[in-house]
């Protein structure tokens, strides 16, 4: 059994309340393929658990096999400096196809975000080290591949799809 570490903090950017009764930790890949389909999959777990649902995505970028998803993470912490973590958090998994350099910009300016900001916290590597310590708390939790997913602190062994992952977090509720 693979435990969560470090454990959910205020480092960590949530979608719900902290206390609610399952916390779902996605380690992710802005350009995985599978990461995008499960983007839409946990929206709708977001939606059915609401207040009783916190949702925390963690930087997992495999850059190895996907060459903008470094890039594509650090537009994501730039654009969380300015307040807008989630909205660039989406609107990378709605673009995963078009994750280059000029599109990050313009992804910026679609947030309405301080572009000249943005591109001097990507120019200088400002959000490298907070994406690298998601890679290492992945490593130190058995994550390989992305998407791998945490519920209340475990990893997830299920199938990754909405029915099984939408089971599992209605047992932790009810166990609760």
């Amino acid at each position: 059994m693979f435990v969560l570490t470090p454990p959910v903090s205020n480092r960590d950017h949530c979608q719900g309340a902290p206390s609610s009764k399952v916390t779902l930790v996605k380690y992710g890949d802005y350009q995985c393929f599978n990461c995008g389909l499960l983007h839409t999959v946990v929206k709708t777990l977001q939606q059915q658990f609401s207040n009783q649902l916190c949702f925390v995505f963690r930087h997992f970028p495999l850059t190895d096999i996907h060459p903008h998803a470094q890039h594509a993470a650090e537009a994501a912490l730039a654009a969380a400096k300015q307040g807008k973590f989630w909205q660039m958090h989406d609107c990378l998994f709605q673009n995963q196809g078009a994750l280059g350099n000029g599109y990050l910009v313009e992804y910026a300016v679609m947030q309405g975000l301080e572009v000249n900001q943005f591109l001097q916290d990507i120019a200088h590597d400002v959000h490298v080290e907070r994406i690298q310590q998601d890679v290492v708390s992945g490593i130190k939790s058995g994550v390989s591949k992305t998407p791998t997913f945490f519920i209340n602190g475990v990893r997830y062994g299920g199938e990754c799809e909405g029915t099984a992952l939408s089971a599992e977090i209605a047992k932790q509720i009810e166990q609760l």
